[in-house]
C-alpha cells in the first residue's frame, strides 16, 4: 500500500477528474477482503455506501486492516483512511488524528457531501478497533 504522502504527491498535481480516478485507482489497490468479513460487525454506520472494516493483529502489535466497499470511489476514501494506519502499532493507531493526517486532500471541497459524510464513521471503527485491541 502507497503511504500517505506519496499519494498526496501525486494527488496535489491533479485536477477534479483526475482526483476521482486516483481515488478509484486506490481502491483497486486494497487487498481483497472476503466476503465471510463483510459482516453486520464490520459494516461502517453512516456511509451512504456499504463499507467494512476489519483488522488483522500481526506480528509486533502491528495491525493490518482489510476494507471494501460496494462504490468505487468510497473504497478510494477507505484506502486514504487506511493509508494513514496500515500495519502500524495498534496504540499507534489508536491515538492517530485520521482526520488530521487526510485534512491536506481537502476531500469535503472535492467530493459530494454523500461521499464524505461516513468518513468520520470510518475513522471511529478504525481507531476502536485498534483501541480495543491495544487494551485501552
Amino acid at each position: 500500500m502507497r503511504t500517505l504522502d506519496d499519494i498526496y504527491y501525486e494527488y496535489e498535481f491533479l485536477d477534479g477528474d483526475d482526483r476521482y480516478r486516483l481515488l478509484i485507482e486506490l481502491g483497486r489497490e486494497l487487498e481483497p477482503m472476503p466476503d465471510a468479513l463483510k459482516t453486520d460487525a464490520t459494516l461502517v454506520r453512516g456511509c451512504s455506501a456499504s463499507v467494512w472494516v476489519y483488522p488483522i493483529e500481526s506480528a509486533g502489535d502491528a495491525l493490518h486492516f482489510l476494507a471494501d466497499s460496494n462504490a468505487a470511489i468510497t473504497k478510494g476514501i477507505v484506502a486514504l483512511v487506511l493509508a494513514a494506519v496500515q500495519d502500524r502499532p495498534a496504540g499507534e493507531v489508536a491515538e492517530t488524528d485520521i482526520a488530521a493526517a487526510l485534512d491536506r486532500f481537502d476531500l469535503k471541497r472535492q467530493l459530494s457531501s454523500n461521499r464524505t459524510q461516513g468518513v468520520p464513521n470510518m475513522i471511529a471503527l478504525v481507531r476502536e478497533h485498534a483501541a480495543r485491541i491495544a487494551g485501552r
